[in-house]
C-alpha cells in the first residue's frame, strides 16, 4: 500500500491541519501595527482620518502625524497592507502639523499632570506612552557620519578627567537646566556629549522644552527632546554628570545688570508629628536648591515622604547668582554628611523611605557655611558633631 503522510492521514480522520504559525515580527514591525491599529480604531469611532490642527483633540492629532509617517514609508505601507481595509495609506497627505509627534507627545505628557483633567485616557495612559516613546528615542541611535569632529571633544574630556580638571559628579536632581549644549553626562553606560540645540518650544501647558543632537562616544547620535533625555537620566540610577573644567566660582560677588538668578539655597524645618523630629526640631535642617520658586518645590510636602510626609516651614533662604546649582547642593550634602538625620519613615504605600536631604545642624551653623562658601574658605572647614560647629580642618602631614 502506497504510504499517507501524516497531513493526509490526518485529512482522513477528519482532523483540521493548522497552517504553520507566521514568523514573528520584529518589535518594530509590533509597534508599527500597535500604532496603526490606534489609527483604524479612530477611523472606526468618527469615521474619518485623523485630522491636523490645534483645534484638535491632542490624540487626533498625534494619529494624524502617525499616519503621515507611515503613508510616507513603504515598508510600513506593505506591513500594513493586509490591515488598512478603510484604504487610509492610499489617502492623500494632508497638510503637516506645526509640531512633529515626539512635541505631541511631550504635550500630551503635560496634559496628563493638568489640573482638573478626569479623562481616564489622560490619567491612565499618557504617562506610560510617554515614557516608552522617550526610551525608543533614547535605544534608536543612529551613525554619526561626522564623528571624527567630536572625537577630540571626548579624548580631551577624558583627559581632562585622568588630570583631575573635570569629575564625574552624582545627579541629584536631573534638572533641564543641566541638560544645555557642551555638556557631557554619562548614561546607558556611554558618555554622551549635548552637541546642539534645535530650538525650543513650549507645551500647551506652559512646560518648555527643546530638541537636541546627543553624541555618543561609540560613534552614534539620537535626536533627542530635552525632558525625553532628562527621563533617561531619571531611569538610569547610575547616570552621572561630567563637571566643566571651566566653572568659576559657585557664587560671584554681586549680581550684575545682566546676571539671572540662577536659583535659591533653602532651609526648611519639618512640622513632623515623628517623637525624635518633634523632640530635635529646632535642630532638624532640610537643605536644598532649586532654580524656581521655593513654594512651588515644597507644594504637597505632607505626601511627600522627602519631606518626612508632613508640611514644612521655610527658615531661611539664600539667592544664588552664577553658580552650578547641582554642585552646591552637593558640596552642603558632603559638608553635613556626618549629621546625616537616620531616620526611616513609611511612604503612602507602606514601603519604608529613608530621606536623604535632612540634617541635624543649627541654623546658624547653615547660615555660616553659606558664608564660607561665598568667600572660598569652606574648604578649610568640616563639620564636628561633637560641638555641632564648623571646625577648621589641620593640614594633612606630607607621606
Amino acid at each position: 500500500m502506497a504510504g499517507i503522510d501524516e497531513d493526509e492521514l490526518l485529512a482522513e480522520l477528519g482532523i483540521e491541519v493548522a497552517p504553520p504559525k507566521a514568523a514573528a515580527h520584529t518589535p518594530r514591525e509590533e509597534r508599527i501595527i500597535a500604532g496603526f491599529e490606534d489609527i483604524v480604531r479612530f477611523h472606526q469611532a468618527h469615521g474619518r482620518a485623523p485630522r491636523h490642527g490645534e483645534d484638535r483633540d491632542i490624540f487626533e492629532r498625534l494619529y494624524a502625524v502617525r499616519l503621515d509617517r507611515l503613508r510616507q514609508s513603504p515598508e510600513a505601507r506593505a506591513l500594513l497592507a493586509g490591515r488598512d481595509k478603510a484604504g487610509l495609506l492610499a489617502a492623500a497627505t494632508p497638510a503637516a502639523d506645526a509640531l512633529d509627534e515626539d512635541m505631541l507627545l511631550a504635550e500630551l505628557e503635560d496634559a496628563g499632570e493638568a489640573p482638573g483633567q478626569d479623562d481616564i485616557r489622560v490619567l491612565r495612559h499618557v504617562r506610560s506612552h510617554a515614557e516608552k516613546k522617550a526610551a525608543e528615542e533614547i535605544a534608536e541611535r543612529t551613525a554619526c557620519a561626522d564623528f571624527e569632529a567630536f572625537q577630540p571633544l571626548f579624548e580631551q574630556m577624558q583627559r581632562e578627567l585622568r588630570d583631575g580638571q573635570r569629575k564625574i559628579i552624582q545627579l541629584e536632581t536631573r534638572s533641564l537646566d543641566e541638560i544645555r549644549k557642551g555638556t557631557f553626562f554619562v548614561v546607558g553606560g556611554q558618555f554622551a556629549y549635548v552637541a546642539e540645540e534645535k530650538g525650543g518650544f513650549t507645551t500647551g501647558y506652559d512646560r518648555r522644552d527643546m530638541r537636541l543632537r546627543v553624541v555618543y562616544d561609540n560613534g552614534t547620535e539620537s535626536d533627542v527632546l530635552q525632558r525625553s533625555l532628562q527621563r533617561a537620566l531619571h531611569r538610569d540610577k547610575v547616570a552621572r554628570l561630567v563637571s566643566d573644567p571651566h566653572a568659576g566660582p559657585l557664587f560671584g560677588d554681586a549680581a550684575e545688570p545682566d546676571d539671572i538668578d540662577s536659583g535659591t539655597i533653602y532651609v526648611l524645618r519639618s512640622r513632623s508629628g515623628h517623637p525624635f523630629v518633634a523632640e530635635h526640631r529646632e535642630l532638624i535642617h532640610k537643605i536644598g536648591v532649586t532654580g524656581g520658586k521655593v513654594e512651588t518645590r515644597i507644594a504637597g510636602a505632607e505626601n511627600d515622604a522627602t519631606y518626612l510626609l508632613a508640611g514644612v516651614d521655610v527658615v531661611a533662604t539664600y539667592k544664588l547668582h552664577n553658580l552650578h546649582r547641582v554642585r552646591l547642593e552637593n558640596l552642603f550634602h558632603r559638608l553635613f554628611a556626618p549629621a546625616r538625620l537616620e531616620l526611616v519613615i513609611e511612604d503612602r504605600f507602606g514601603h519604608a523611605v529613608k530621606p536623604q536631604e535632612w540634617f541635624l545642624v543649627p541654623l546658624a551653623v547653615i547660615d555660616e557655611a553659606v558664608e564660607r562658601i561665598r568667600d572660598g574658605t569652606i574648604t578649610d572647614y568640616a563639620y564636628d558633631t561633637a560641638s555641632a560647629r564648623l571646625a577648621k580642618v589641620s593640614a594633612k602631614p606630607a607621606d
